[in-house]
């Protein structure tokens, strides 16, 4: 493999100072190859930046290595927002040295995927979470994850219910609950509105809590999951019957794949989360999604409202995205210029 020669980096936000925002990464070849990646949503003092420039960065650069699985040790030098980033750009550049597209290389087999959406509301406005979710399914999205809390959690599962009885639904728990009775008379009403999945239900270290609940449930609980070695504490004790895989979350794109095999052979359901706000992400999000374990809709096409800066876009059409196939890498051109203009820090790293 030919060494990696230079890293830049972009910090890129949303027009006017909206958020979201994130760290992108470009990885040049000593044969003018590139690779991009993207660290989705860092907060303000997130230590992406530092980890990119004083850790990873220099040393990846002039580093041997052969497939992008020999560069895990590297970027275990930084937070995990940083090591996606690195991470992907370094299977987005072995893949468009070789001709290969993405899906392919991580072992995809789909060429299509199913998309879901995330909805988010404020809490007791049951007439706007309906209508937002009620746009998803026109949309074509097939599976909706909604935000639940104490106190807001049976009425809006039952206004979904009647107004959309066949709809897949994740209710997204954010860690909010106990084992109080209280909370767990809460949990186990939600089971007869036949969630697709429970997320996240308790703190994300109490594994023993979320498998005394899968016991109970008859919906799939899909604990917080961010390393490898939490996965197989979980498949050990039954935690849990489903993971949403995160490419920012894991560190990248090896540790996920690595993720989605072990869930995957344990019979576990694994839908992908989308990781990224301007299309780099995202795009690595669907090649991922193309996973034979990856059986859930997937969170994969790109937040509207911002700029996008791979073409073509990531989008859902009719709750679809095609896997892109027919091109190298991350199957997408990406505008640099375009990144270079709007981006409001930059970086650069010659080897």
């Amino acid at each position: 493999m030919p060494r990696v020669q230079g890293c830049d980096a972009f910090r890129v936000a949303m027009p006017r100072g909206r958020r979201p925002q994130s760290v992108l990464v470009r990885l040049t070849g000593e044969d003018g190859s590139v690779g991009w990646g993207e660290a989705a949503f860092p907060e303000p003092a997130d230590t992406t930046w530092a980890d990119i420039e004083e850790r990873l960065a220099p040393a990846l650069l002039g580093l041997d290595w052969e497939r992008p699985e020999d560069v895990s040790a590297t970027t275990e030098f930084g937070t995990r927002r940083a090591a996606a980033a690195v991470d992907v750009a370094c299977w987005d550049l072995w893949c468009r040295a070789r001709g290969l597209p993405l899906a392919h290389a991580l072992g995809g087999t789909r060429t299509s995927i199913v998309t879901g959406a995330r909805i988010d509301t404020e809490p007791f406005l049951v007439d706007t979470l309906v209508t937002r979710v009620n746009q998803a399914v026109g949309g074509g999205h097939t599976r909706v994850t909604v935000r639940i809390a104490p106190g807001w959690d049976i009425e809006p599962m039952r206004a979904l219910r009647a107004a959309f009885p066949a709809l897949a639904v994740v209710a997204d728990a954010g860690g909010a609950y106990t084992e109080s009775p209280e909370d767990l008379d809460a949990l186990n009403a939600l089971d007869a509105y036949g969630l697709l999945a429970l997320e996240r239900p308790f703190a994300p270290g109490d594994l023993a809590a979320h498998a005394r609940l899968q016991q109970r449930l008859t919906a799939a609980v899909a604990p917080r999951i961010g390393d490898l070695d939490m996965l197989d504490a979980a498949l050990r004790q039954e935690a849990g019957r489903a993971l949403n895989l995160s490419i920012r979350r894991f560190g990248g794109l090896t540790a996920a794949r690595g993720a989605h095999d072990r869930a995957y052979a344990a019979g576990w359901d694994v839908w992908c989360g989308g990781s990224g706000a301007f299309g780099i992400g995202q795009a690595a999000a669907v090649a991922l999604a193309s996973l034979p374990g990856c059986t859930l809709p997937s969170d994969v096409t790109d937040p509207a409202g911002g700029p996008a800066f791979v073409s073509p876009p990531v989008r859902s059409s009719g709750g679809v995205v095609g896997v892109p196939l027919t091109q190298p890498g991350l199957g997408h051109e990406i505008d640099e210029e375009r990144i270079a203009r709007l981006a409001t820090r930059t970086l650069r790293i010659p080897a």
